[in-house]
């Protein structure tokens, strides 16, 4: 299994624990989810998530 599908599993089992505090969290849930995948694909290098926060720049 891929570190995108792992941290899009681990995003989905956040949103179930955060999602038994009520109802209605199905956008909660899709935002975990985005967030894992994002982490995930970083970590596997196929996207670089460094170009989106401000700081040292490379070169």
């Amino acid at each position: 299994m891929s570190s995108s599908t792992t941290g899009l599993l681990a995003g989905l089992l956040l949103a179930l624990i955060a999602g038994t505090a009520g109802g209605g969290w199905f956008l909660l849930a899709l935002l975990f989810a985005a967030i894992g995948y994002g982490i995930g694909a970083h970590l596997e290098g196929r996207i670089d998530l460094g170009s989106l926060l401000p700081g040292r720049s490379r070169g």
